[in-house]
């Protein structure tokens, strides 16, 4: 598909993740990684071999070549390494804002296993990362956790090219895989607050209006107007968190009032947004 349209630049400088450094040089034996709560993982394995096997799942998958280990949502892992040579490893914690609701990590499966052969373009990504891990240099830790965030957008510009070899589920990103629906994502996701009909959308898209629903719901799994509606949640939660007023973030968001941005929240979460952000905040 044409790289005229910038499918993730909006998407990320919305909902953004942090990447930190937490484990640089190799796992010997057994290495258990506990699922934690809103965080996904990133693991660079630059040589030796491994299995991993993931707890309340059948079977083990052997890694033999320099790979990316990559788990968007929390998920318990286990590594199985060598005794006594064990993997090269970089790994990365994911703060995807707003957790495992974040769009991208909601999207993606629970893990990816991608031989670093597979996924063009890393290369000057991961040879920097490498060399910036030795002796201490000024700037070195803020470096290779953006070098992470570099990478993982990498990985998600790579499965978005590659939609028959990535394995995405239906969802947000197969929908930006697709070349037509790819530009209305894209125009949800930097314009939420525009009034937006079947119509309109389907008009972005250059296709019928049956043509463009049928489409947007095998390929992301919702309506788009669900999907619009499940946006504007998300983009409400986050201003929410950051001090902003209902009526405000109604207005932002294309709501008639307060009330009915309101009513939209609780059909989606469940309750009111006071209530809701009394749980964030007790949290």
């Amino acid at each position: 598909m044409s790289e005229s349209i910038d499918r993730l630049s909006g998407l990320f400088e919305r909902f953004r993740v942090n990447a930190s450094l937490f484990h640089s040089g190799t796992l010997c034996g057994v290495s258990r990684f506990e699922p934690v709560a809103g965080r996904g993982f990133l693991h660079v394995l630059r040589q030796g071999e491994l299995e991993v096997s993931h707890p309340g799942f059948p079977g083990r998958v052997r890694v033999e070549a320099p790979s990316l280990l990559f788990y968007p949502r929390a998920q318990a892992r286990v590594f199985h390494g060598a005794p006594t040579e064990g993997p090269d490893f970089l790994c990365a914690t994911l703060a995807f804002e707003g957790g495992d609701l974040h769009p991208v990590a909601r999207a993606l499966p629970p893990w990816l296993i991608l031989p670093l052969a597979r996924v063009q373009g890393l290369e000057a990504t991961l040879n920097l990362l490498f060399d910036e891990r030795g002796e201490g240099r000024c700037g070195q830790r803020l470096l290779i956790d953006r070098l992470f965030e570099v990478l993982l957008l990498q990985i998600i510009r790579w499965l978005l090219n590659h939609p028959e070899e990535s394995g995405v589920p239906p969802g947000m990103l197969a929908g930006l895989a697709h070349p037509q629906l790819a530009r209305v994502l894209t125009a949800l996701h930097e314009r939420p607050g525009e009034p937006w009909d079947l119509h309109g959308m389907a008009a972005v898209a250059g296709m019928s209006r049956s043509a463009f629903a049928e489409a947007f719901r095998d390929t992301v799994a919702k309506t788009p107007a669900d999907y619009l509606a499940h946006l504007r949640v998300l983009i409400a939660q986050q201003k929410l968190r950051a001090g902003g007023s209902i009526k405000l973030i109604a207005d932002q968001l294309g709501y008639a009032s307060a009330s009915s941005l309101s009513r939209a929240f609780a059909s989606h979460v469940g309750c009111a947004p006071r209530d809701w952000l009394k749980t964030q905040t007790l949290g």
